[in-house]
């Protein structure tokens, strides 16, 4: 997305007061505008279309359309491939957040989340990266591993790790604890660029459509275990064993 136009949100909440109350966190940043307001799934779809959305911030529990079926809509339209989601939740519902993110949807906050750290995931979003946080993304794909449809990428069920080198293996593991490009290039070393190069080059190498794709094949592979805090993973071995710090 060209950086100097601002991010294009749509608000999707059935509750007008939640939505007014975003509207104006939102209409504070300089980098983005809110371009529509949706009570149902079904008008958030509409209006991700008709008013060229660049992002959705998207509430589960709706009338008419719910935030899963609405987000699923989003992600299969070839006419709004470049509408990320946003869902929000809260820690009790996590099969609901799973099915989202096999929807298509980006990230997921929960509903008390500081202002701040709210905009700043519209921008993390918006640049193409997931927001993944660790604590309950640890919880969250670990429930999905043992679901019986794990959100495999195509090429780590073909070919495992073996693609990636010893680096790429190092990047995938802090995007699976929840870093950012910026973060990951502090732990190793690397600038916020050569970070994004190497990311993107591990989704090319997975096939993956996205860093939640990442983050499971990260957990499926043994390389992050639930619990696992941030750290510099291990320069060596391969896919087959854990590494927790």
């Amino acid at each position: 997305m060209n950086a100097q136009q601002p991010i294009r949100v749509l608000l999707a909440d059935d509750q007008r007061l939640v939505r007014s109350a975003f509207a104006m966190l939102v209409d504070t940043a300089p980098d983005m505008e809110v371009v529509g307001e949706a009570g149902t799934g079904r008008q958030a779809v509409e209006l991700a279309r008709s008013a060229r959305a660049d992002l959705v911030v998207m509430d589960i529990r709706m009338p008419d359309l719910d935030g899963i079926e609405a987000t699923q809509r989003i992600a299969a339209d070839e006419d709004m491939a470049g509408v990320k989601v946003l869902v929000l939740t809260t820690y009790d519902t996590d099969e609901y957040v799973i099915d989202a993110l096999r929807a298509g949807a980006s990230g997921f906050l929960v509903k008390d989340t500081r202002p701040a750290a709210l905009l700043e995931a519209i921008r993390t979003i918006a640049a193409g990266e997931a927001l993944l946080s660790p604590g309950p993304t640890s919880r969250l794909i670990a429930r999905v591993l043992r679901a019986p449809r794990a959100d495999i990428p195509a090429g780590f069920v073909t070919n495992g790790l073996a693609v990636l080198s010893v680096r790429e293996r190092q990047v995938l593991t802090l995007v699976a604890r929840g870093l950012n490009n910026a973060e990951v290039g502090d732990v190793l070393g690397l600038s916020p660029l050569t970070a994004k190069t190497h990311v993107s080059r591990i989704m090319g190498k997975l096939c993956a459509r996205d860093r939640v794709q990442l983050v499971i094949a990260a957990y499926e592979a043994g390389l992050v275990t639930p619990g696992a805090v941030p750290g510099v993973p291990p320069a060596g071995g391969g896919g087959g064993g854990a590494y927790s710090s």
